[in-house]
C-alpha cells in the first residue's frame, strides 16, 4: 500500500510538472504572439517618420555648352532626359548610355532665338521668342512595343498654342505665360517693360452647324503698382494673375473678365519688404508659393475675412517654409502632392511640403539649373562643371509629421488651423488630411458615454442580485445576463442603427422627459412606501423581489412622458424640438448619435461588468457580512462599508475590462455612429473611433501608401491605449487588494 502511494504520488507530480510546462509554454506563446503583432504594426508604421532620401543614379557631361541650356527634364522611369537650349531645340539623352540620340525643334523653321521660357506642369513650356511671338510646347514620352514585346520610348514635342508677334507699340516684352484649359480656352499674359501686363484670351466657339470660330480679345492690366514687378504667375485656368514686386508686395488680379481692372489683393508678402524673386502656383491652384530675395519661402492662400454679407476672400500667409541662404530664384510645384521644390541663387535645392511644413531634402550641389519628374521620383540638375546629374528621390510620405497627426494644421480652403481627418475626395487636387485627434476624441467620447450608461446599471444590478435577491432568482438571472455577452456585436449594431436610431429621433423629447421624471417618481414612490415597507408582512413577501414594485412605476412614467412630450414641444419649442435645437442652440441632431451609441455599447459591456462584479461580491466571506449585521449595521451599511471595499479590486477590474471592450469595439460604432470625425461633446451627434476608422478605410487604402500606414498607426495607438489602461488598472487593483486584503 505504501509502495502504491509512492507510485501514485510520483505519477501526480509528473503530471503536475507536465501541466506546469504546458501552461508556461502556452503563456509564453501568448506573450510572444502579442509582441509579434505589436512588432508587425509598428514596423508598418515606422516608414511614416523616415526622412526623404536621394542618390545620384546617372551623371555624364553635356555635349552642348551649358550656358545655352534654358530648361531640362526627365521622364518618370529615369530612362530619358532632355535639355532645351536658347535656339529652341530639345536634345534627348539616353541616361543608361549617357549620350544624346535625338534633337527636335520646339517650333519648326523658327529662325530667331529664345528670349525667355516659363515652366508649367513640369513638362509644358511657354516660349517667348526674340521676334515677340510666343508659343506653348509640351514634352511627352510615348511607349512603343515591337512584336517581341520589347519596349522603346519615343519622345514627342507637341505645340499646344501659338501667338503671332506683338504688333503694338514698341514696348519690350520681358516674360510671357500661356495657359490652356480643357475646353480649349487660351490665355496669354505678357509682362512689359513699362511695368504692365498685356492679357490676350482666345476662345473657340461652335455654332449650330458645328463650325468653329475663334474669338480673341485683349486688355491691359496696369495699376498704381507699389514697385517694379519682379515675378508673376498665372493659375491653370488662366483666371487669376499673381505678381510680386521689388518692394515685397504680392498682388492678385481677376483676369477672367475682359475689363482686366479687377485688382483684388495687394499685400506685403515678405519680411523687411524684401523683393519677391519667384512665384508659382501650388498643386491645386488654391495657394501661391512666394520666394524672396533674402531666401524666405512661404505660401499664401485665399481665406474668408469679414462678417455676414461683407465676407470676401483675401490673401493670407498660411505656411512659412524653411528659408534658403540666398535669394530664391526658381520654385517648382509637384504635380502629385503639396511638395514645393525651390532653387536659390547659389545653386542649392530645397524640398518642402506645404501643409506639414516638413523640410524634406537639401541638395548642396551648386547647380546651374534643375527640374523634377512628373511623378516626383526624380530630380535632374546641371552643375557648374558641365555635367548632367539625375537623382532618385525616395519621398513617399511628405505630408505626414507629428504636427499633421496630432496638431492643428491650416489646410487650404479653411479659415483657421484645425484638426481634420479626411482621407479621400472627388478630384486629384485633393489634399489628404490625417489628423488622429478627432479619432482619439471620438474613441474617448463614445466610450465615456457608454460607461456612464453601463456602470451604474451593472454595479447596482450586481449588488442587488448578490445581496438582496433570493438564491433561486440569482441562479436564473445571472446566466441570462451572461448570455447577453454572446450576442454578436454586428447584431446589436444593426438593431440600434436601423430600429433604435429612428425610434429615438422620433421620440427624443419623450425620452428627455422620461429621464427627468423617473428620478422624481422613484423618490416619491420610496417616500410613500416607507411606512408600509416596514411592516413584517410586506418585508417577508417583497424580500428579494423589490424590483417588481418598480416595473409598473417605470411603465407608468414612460406612458406619462409620451403623453406629455407633444404638449411640451408645442408650448416650449414651437412645435419642433429638433428645429429649435438647430436654430436656437446651433446643435444639429444626427440620427446616429451618441445616445444610441451609449445604448449599443452599454448593452455590449453590461454583461461583462455585471458578471465580474457579481462574482467579486459573492466571493466575500459570509462571516464578514454576518459580523457586520450582528454588530447592528443595516444591510445597506454592510454593503457600503464592508462588501464594496472588500470587493473593490474585482469591481475595478470589471470596470476596466468593460472599458477596454468599449474602446476596441468596432461593429457597433461602425454601424451606428455615422462615422463623422468631428470634435463635439454633444449627445446629439456622432463620432468616429479609431477602430471604426480602420474598418472603414482599410479596404480602400493603397498597399504601403500613406493612408495604409496611418491606419496601422491607428492600430498602434489602440494597442498602446489598451496597454496603458490595463497596466494602470492592474497597478490600482493590486493596491486595492493590498489595502483590503486583510478582510
Amino acid at each position: 500500500m505504501q509502495k502504491l502511494d509512492k507510485q501514485f504520488i510520483k505519477k501526480v507530480r509528473l503530471q503536475d510538472r507536465i501541466a506546469t510546462r504546458i501552461i508556461t509554454l502556452g503563456g509564453m506563446l501568448v506573450i510572444a504572439s502579442v509582441i509579434a503583432i505589436l512588432v508587425l504594426i509598428v514596423r508598418v508604421t515606422i516608414p511614416l517618420f523616415q526622412s526623404a532620401r536621394t542618390n545620384i543614379v546617372f551623371q555624364f557631361p553635356l555635349s552642348s555648352p551649358p550656358e545655352s541650356v534654358l530648361a531640362m527634364g526627365v521622364d518618370d522611369y529615369q530612362e530619358i532626359a532632355y535639355t532645351l537650349n536658347d535656339r529652341g531645340v530639345f536634345t534627348f539623352y539616353n541616361l543608361a548610355k549617357g549620350a544624346s540620340f535625338l534633337s527636335l525643334a520646339a517650333v519648326v523653321d523658327k529662325k530667331v532665338p529664345l528670349q525667355s521660357i516659363e515652366l508649367h506642369k513640369n513638362n509644358q513650356y511657354t516660349l517667348l521668342w526674340a521676334d515677340k511671338s510666343t508659343s506653348m510646347t509640351e514634352v511627352s514620352f510615348r511607349f512603343l512595343f515591337d512584336k517581341e514585346g520589347k519596349r522603346t520610348v519615343k519622345p514627342e514635342i507637341q505645340t499646344l498654342a501659338e501667338f503671332p508677334p506683338e504688333t503694338g507699340p514698341a514696348t519690350k516684352i520681358l516674360h510671357a505665360a500661356i495657359r490652356k484649359t480643357e475646353d480649349g480656352r487660351l490665355t496669354k499674359v505678357v509682362l512689359l517693360d513699362d511695368n504692365s501686363f498685356q492679357v490676350t484670351q482666345q476662345v473657340t466657339k461652335t455654332d449650330l452647324f458645328g463650325n468653329e470660330k475663334k474669338e480673341d480679345f485683349s486688355f491691359s492690366v496696369q495699376h498704381d503698382i507699389p514697385g517694379k514687378i519682379t515675378a508673376f504667375t498665372v493659375d491653370e485656368k488662366g483666371d487669376t494673375l499673381f505678381a510680386g514686386t521689388d518692394s515685397g508686395s504680392l498682388l492678385r488680379w481677376d483676369i477672367s473678365q475682359s475689363d482686366g481692372d479687377s485688382l483684388t489683393d495687394n499685400v506685403v508678402a515678405t519680411a523687411d519688404k524684401q523683393a519677391v524673386s519667384a512665384l508659382t502656383m501650388v498643386f491645386g491652384d488654391m495657394s501661391v508659393a512666394v520666394g524672396d530675395a533674402k531666401g524666405g519661402l512661404a505660401t499664401w492662400s485665399l481665406v474668408w475675412s469679414g462678417e455676414g454679407t461683407g465676407k470676401v476672400k483675401k490673401l493670407r500667409k498660411i505656411h512659412q517654409l524653411a528659408a534658403h541662404k540666398a535669394a530664391v530664384s526658381t520654385i517648382v510645384a509637384s504635380r502629385r502632392t503639396k511638395t514645393i521644390v525651390s532653387f536659390d541663387a547659389e545653386g542649392r535645392v530645397h524640398y518642402d511640403h506645404m501643409s506639414s511644413e516638413n523640410h524634406l531634402l537639401d541638395i548642396e550641389q551648386q547647380l546651374a539649373g534643375f527640374a523634377i519628374s512628373g511623378s516626383d521620383n526624380s530630380l535632374i540638375g546641371l552643375d557648374r562643371n558641365k555635367k548632367l546629374l539625375v537623382w532618385n528621390v525616395d519621398n513617399p510620405h511628405p505630408e505626414v509629421s507629428i504636427k499633421t497627426l496630432f496638431g492643428k494644421v491650416w489646410y487650404e480652403s479653411y479659415d483657421q488651423p484645425e484638426y481634420v481627418w479626411q482621407s479621400s475626395a472627388g478630384n486629384d487636387d485633393f489634399e489628404a488630411k490625417f489628423s488622429l485627434v478627432p479619432l482619439l476624441f471620438g474613441t474617448i467620447k463614445g466610450t465615456l458615454y457608454a460607461m456612464i450608461f453601463a456602470i451604474p446599471l451593472s454595479l447596482f444590478g450586481a449588488v442587488y442580485t448578490s445581496q438582496f435577491t433570493s438564491y433561486a432568482f440569482k441562479k436564473n438571472i445571472k446566466p441570462l445576463i451572461e448570455i447577453m455577452a454572446s450576442v454578436p456585436s454586428v447584431v446589436i449594431g444593426f438593431l440600434i442603427a436601423l430600429w433604435l436610431g429612428p425610434l429615438v429621433e422620433k421620440s427624443i423629447l419623450a425620452i428627455i422627459c422620461f429621464c427627468l421624471l423617473l428620478p422624481l417618481v422613484l423618490v416619491g414612490m420610496m417616500l410613500l412606501m416607507q411606512p408600509y415597507y416596514r411592516t413584517p408582512t410586506l418585508q417577508n413577501r417583497c424580500n428579494g423581489y423589490e424590483f417588481l414594485l418598480l416595473v409598473p412605476v417605470i411603465l407608468l412614467t414612460a406612458a406619462v412622458s409620451v403623453w406629455l412630450a407633444p404638449g411640451v414641444e408645442r408650448l416650449l419649442f414651437g412645435g419642433n424640438f429638433l428645429q429649435w435645437l438647430y436654430s436656437d442652440l446651433g446643435v444639429r441632431y444626427d440620427q446616429r448619435n451618441s445616445i444610441i451609441i451609449a445604448f449599443g455599447l452599454g448593452i455590449a459591456i453590461i454583461p461583462i461588468i455585471f458578471s465580474i462584479t457579481e462574482d467579486a461580491i459573492s466571493n466575500i466571506p459570509s462571516s464578514l457580512t454576518a459580523a457586520s449585521l450582528a454588530l447592528g449595521a443595516s444591510r445597506w451599511q454592510t454593503i457600503w462599508r464592508v462588501v464594496l471595499p472588500s470587493a473593490s479590486p474585482g469591481i475595478f477590474a470589471a470596470i476596466m475590462i468593460g472599458f477596454g471592450r468599449a474602446v476596441g469595439e468596432t461593429m457597433i460604432v461602425l454601424m451606428a455612429t455615422g462615422n463623422t470625425p468631428i470634435m463635439d461633446w454633444s449627445l446629439f451627434n456622432g463620432m468616429r473611433t479609431l477602430s471604426a476608422n480602420i474598418a472603414v478605410e482599410i479596404p480602400e487604402a493603397p498597399f504601403n501608401g500613406t493612408l495604409y500606414r496611418v491606419l496601422f498607426l491607428c492600430a498602434t495607438l489602440l494597442f498602446a491605449l489598451t496597454f496603458i489602461l490595463n497596466t494602470g488598472a492592474e497597478v490600482i487593483r493590486e493596491r486595492l487588494r493590498k489595502k483590503y486584503g486583510r478582510y
